[in-house]
């Protein structure tokens, strides 16, 4: 059942832009796996996976999105985003945000 105003994924997802939120993430995401000091072999792997997002033909067939990458290293992007203390950019809010309503 719907609280007020608070969307609840288990009963529908209308009112939650996941697609939108996702890339929001991506964006604070990526500055900081695209800065050479900040980055290591996991992140280039993911930045990988980023570049195929939407190309089925890049990854075995399978289409990725930037939610289904969110929601599989949800832990690791915590981590990362912790340990810069991007609390001012409000990551950690978003990725929170995210795993409530999508994940």
């Amino acid at each position: 059942m719907q609280q007020g105003n608070k969307p609840d994924r288990y009963v529908s997802f209308v009112g939650i832009d996941g697609d939108k939120n996702s890339r929001e993430l991506i964006v604070m995401l990526r500055k900081h796996i695209d800065v050479p000091h900040k980055s290591n072999r996991f992140w280039d792997l993911f930045r990988d996976k980023l570049a195929s997002v939407g190309q089925p033909g890049k990854n075995g067939g399978r289409c990725l999105d930037e939610l289904f990458l969110i929601h599989s290293y949800i832990n690791n992007i915590r981590e990362l985003f912790e340990l810069y203390d991007d609390r001012p950019a409000l990551a950690l809010a978003l990725l929170e945000r995210i795993e409530t309503e999508s994940c």
